[in-house]
């Protein structure tokens, strides 16, 4: 897969929302896009485990954590899931943890930080619900691309 989200921009900016968050990168792909699942947590991780552990197709999950930087919401195991499981990326509103070992894996991972401290597991949270940040609203079924410049999101699958 090979494009550049500037170029995304230059044309197709009327379709295109881009993500003012300013993401680390911490997973293998640095490039990577694909259908927009969501989940909307905070602080408790287990929706995300559950759902990366499901037929990702391509997908990528979007995790509005609430901007909290407290506890991760992905570590390796759940990040190898997701590999597994055909997933092709993970926007994170919130902190990873083993990043070393996210680095290796075939999977794009943006967060704004990392923490080693584990989050709850009860499965509190929303899934497959709109979520906004940084300037843009990320709706399942939209979808998302993002390499080394940044996030876009786009209402349909874009010719790349």
């Amino acid at each position: 897969m090979t494009f550049a989200t500037a170029d995304l921009i230059d044309d197709f900016e009327a379709e295109l929302q881009s993500c003012e968050t300013q993401f680390r990168q911490f997973g293998g792909l640095q490039v990577f896009s694909g259908r927009i699942s969501t989940i909307r947590c905070f602080r408790d991780n287990g929706l995300v485990k559950k759902i990366l552990n499901s037929p990702g197709e391509g997908r990528v999950l979007v995790v509005d954590g609430g901007d909290s930087l407290a506890s991760a919401l992905c570590g390796d195991l759940i990040a190898k899931a997701a590999v597994d499981n055909g997933w092709s990326g993970l926007v994170i509103n919130g902190v990873v943890r083993d990043t070393v070992t996210l680095a290796t894996l075939r999977l794009g991972v943006k967060a704004l930080g990392s923490n080693p401290k584990k989050s709850a597991k009860d499965g509190a949270g929303e899934v497959d619900v709109p979520v906004s940040f940084g300037g843009v609203d990320f709706r399942p079924g939209a979808w998302l691309y993002s390499d080394h410049d940044g996030i876009v999101v786009a209402d349909r699958e874009l010719p790349v």
